[in-house]
């Protein structure tokens, strides 16, 4: 046997194709898709989603105990293009967002953080072990198919029921995710500032 042959190279993932990616969506999660290119995921009916800059929401994840399915996309970080983290909360949270904000004493403040609700939607992320290009949407934490996306989603306590950190029933409680994705918000904003102010002096 030749000892300068190279060893065979195992065959790396390719991406799915688009109409694959869409039927991933459909048939394993049940979840609604534009389809185009990019497939797109509509927000507003199995969940909403949180919205926030990607190194806000890596320093939200690594402080934060459990979340629903969270996925990363936008721009290529070498290139300076900007990231967004997107963090799958129960639907009707969009529209509570503007008036947690304010309860919980963040409301008025440049957090850059939102929500995408009803008539929304966000780019599908690639489908979890398949090949990812680059500066596409990906998941951090990924739903699990064939399961039920809700019972894993934040979602606000119900009325005259506290929740404790890890939520009512199992699931994740959405005041204690805002006021942390909001933390993070504010965190980031001045970690950037003040790298920004080292650079010029």
């Amino acid at each position: 046997m030749d000892r300068h042959v190279p060893p065979p190279h195992p065959p790396q993932p390719v991406p799915p194709p688009l109409g694959g990616v869409a039927r991933w969506y459909e048939k394993e999660l049940g979840w609604a898709t534009t389809g185009g290119s990019p497939v797109r995921l509509l927000t507003g009916l199995r969940f909403d989603a949180l919205e926030l800059p990607a190194d806000a929401g890596f320093d939200l994840l690594t402080r934060y105990g459990r979340t629903g399915p969270v996925a990363v996309t936008g721009g290529v970080p070498r290139a300076g293009g900007p990231r967004r983290m997107r963090l799958l909360v129960a639907a009707g949270s969009a529209d509570e967002l503007p008036g947690l904000l304010d309860w919980l004493e963040w409301g008025g403040i440049g957090l850059d953080l939102t929500a995408l609700g009803t008539g929304a939607w966000m780019t599908a992320p690639v489908p979890p072990g398949s090949f990812v290009p680059q500066g596409a949407a990906r998941w951090v934490r990924p739903p699990e198919p064939g399961r039920e996306v809700e019972p894993s989603l934040p979602a606000l306590a119900p009325v005259g029921r506290s929740a404790g950190p890890g939520g009512v029933g199992g699931t994740p409680d959405l005041v204690r995710l805002v006021d942390a994705a909001a933390n993070a918000c504010h965190r980031a904003r001045l970690l950037r500032a003040s790298a920004q102010t080292l650079a010029f002096s």
